[in-house]
């Protein structure tokens, strides 16, 4: 079994364009998207469009769920931009995303943790900031779910490309392999949920996973796929988002 792993894609049609195309190159059994799919000042409706036609085996992360909340009331600049710029079809797609999946018996998916599509699985929020997780923390933010059983858990939302190996199962050969593809769409961001803090790749690629069982265990190689990032970043700046502009440009928040 390969698996390729796309994730935060968010609403950036040129990057998803240009990992597809690098997944089909390569060869994949199958494409899995973990989420965070249309928010932000790009192509939501056009995305949307491509990937309803994929049908990819696809969780929801937060942004789904900010982006539908939005037929209430106003949500955030990026939710509020999607939500405006998509259909009702588009947003009923959404809404029927699970935001877990069982992909085989030991490959589970997730955004964040099992438990909240807001926290990270791979990294810790700290008054400083945010640092990479010691496998203890992940090991605790998996027991009890049907990541804890799995050889492979997939997740998102921090949008740093991240392999981690943890024991969680003392029965479980060769421990839990947790990958990250970090994001198709934006390779930097800044938050103030938990704590500010900074996520940057340095380069403004786009990336995602291959995932590939052998006899030995999991084998992963995380991919940056190169796109035309200034059209993105020009399509930020036509919008008013300078932010989006300079993370799309640079992959520096």
């Amino acid at each position: 079994m390969r698996l390729a792993v796309i994730s935060d894609i968010h609403g950036n049609l040129p990057a998803l364009e240009a990992v597809l195309a690098d997944i089909a190159r390569r060869g994949a059994d199958l494409t899995v998207n973990c989420g965070d799919i249309l928010s932000g000042p790009l192509w939501p409706a056009e995305t949307a469009d491509r990937l309803m036609a994929l049908q990819l085996p696809t969780i929801a992360g937060n942004h789904e769920r900010q982006l539908l909340h939005c037929a209430g009331q106003p949500g955030g600049a990026s939710d509020q931009y999607a939500f405006e710029h998509t259909t009702l079809a588009h947003q009923q797609w959404l809404a029927s995303l699970p935001a877990t999946l069982q992909l085989a018996p030991d490959v589970y998916v997730c955004h964040g943790q099992p438990a909240t599509d807001l926290e990270y699985l791979l990294e810790t929020l700290e008054p400083a900031g945010s640092r990479m997780a010691r496998p203890a923390e992940v090991a605790a933010r998996l027991a009890g779910t049907a990541g804890a059983q799995a050889s492979l858990v997939l997740c998102g939302h921090s949008h740093l490309p991240r392999t981690m190996a943890v024991s969680i199962d003392k029965g479980l050969a060769g421990g839990t392999l947790c990958v990250n593809p970090g994001s198709v769409g934006l390779p930097a961001f800044d938050d103030d949920h938990g704590a500010y803090h900074m996520h940057e790749t340095g380069s403004p690629h786009a990336h995602y996973a291959l995932c590939s069982r052998t006899p030995a265990g999991w084998a992963v190689a995380q991919v940056a796929v190169p796109y035309d990032w200034g059209a993105a970043s020009a399509k930020a700046t036509r919008e008013g988002s300078a932010d989006w502009a300079r993370w799309l440009a640079t992959g520096y928040a």
